[in-house]
């Protein structure tokens, strides 16, 4: 994806009845590269991905993808601009096969009317068998192509996620936000989830947002890592930059003189 446009966080700032939740918070996730955002329970992680998708508004502060402002849009919108979203608990139709709730990432990219689908007139036809045929092959690029005649419900908690990936990926986003993509995870599932997650971005191209509590996840994925602690950015850069820097150890393991951190 060569049009993928960089994503721009200026000076972001949320608010809730005089708490601060973010405190002007600037970073820029780079096309085609996999941006981690990290800190301790708490910091605000889950408040920026709720600004970026739509969710929350901005108190005051900028988000763009390229030249489009994004801030105060409604969820609808900023999906329909190109930016796709993972929660952290798994939110597909549990008696829906794989197939259809894969399709249903579809929607934003539908053309056929309501009466053309509803009558089966053959341009309706055309595109739900162009939009099969594109659900079997991102299916196939998740791995979980085998599945697609299964209930969503009735997969492992691993595979679970990697459709909610695959669907999150049949909207052809620009931006993907992945909200703890490994959690609850095995050993197994998570080095595969991460292989997947390396593949969106070495070979479809797309941006990627990242919240992960696994490190090693976070430092095998990361081209750049941002870390938030008490809504304020306290250090940013390469991972092997941020994982060493003082402020972020002091971050998730409190100062070496408070007895519950030593302990």
């Amino acid at each position: 994806m060569s049009d993928v446009p960089a994503l721009r966080v200026e000076e972001l700032t949320v608010r809730f009845a005089g708490l601060t939740a973010l405190d002007a918070i600037s970073l820029t996730v780079g096309p085609g590269t996999v941006h981690a955002v990290i800190g301790p329970n708490g910091a605000g992680k889950s408040t920026c991905f709720n600004v970026l998708s739509g969710v929350y508004r901005a108190t005051s502060g900028s988000v763009r993808l390229g030249d489009t402002e994004l801030t105060g849009l409604p969820p609808h919108r900023i999906a329909g601009l190109g930016v796709a979203r993972i929660f952290q608990n798994l939110a597909l139709p549990p008696r829906t096969t794989v197939a259809d709730s894969l399709l249903l990432g579809r929607h934003r990219l539908t053309r056929a009317g309501f009466v053309a689908a509803g009558l089966r007139l053959p341009s309706a036809a055309r595109e739900e068998r162009r939009h099969r045929e594109r659900v079997t092959e991102i299916a196939e690029f998740v791995g979980i192509a085998d599945q697609l005649a299964t209930p969503t419900g009735a997969l492992p908690y691993g595979q679970q996620k990697l459709a909610e990936l695959a669907r999150a990926l049949c909207m052809e986003p620009r931006v993907l936000l992945l909200d703890e993509p490994v959690a609850g995870m095995t050993a197994d599932e998570r080095r595969r989830t991460a292989a997947v997650i390396a593949g969106v971005r070495d070979s479809l191209g797309i941006s990627i947002v990242l919240v992960e509590h696994d490190m090693g996840v976070v430092m095998r994925l990361a081209d750049e890592v941002t870390v938030l602690d008490f809504g304020r950015r306290i250090a940013g850069g390469a991972p092997e930059q941020v994982q060493n820097d003082p402020a972020v150890i002091q971050a998730y393991l409190g100062a070496p003189d408070e007895p519950e951190a030593t302990a």
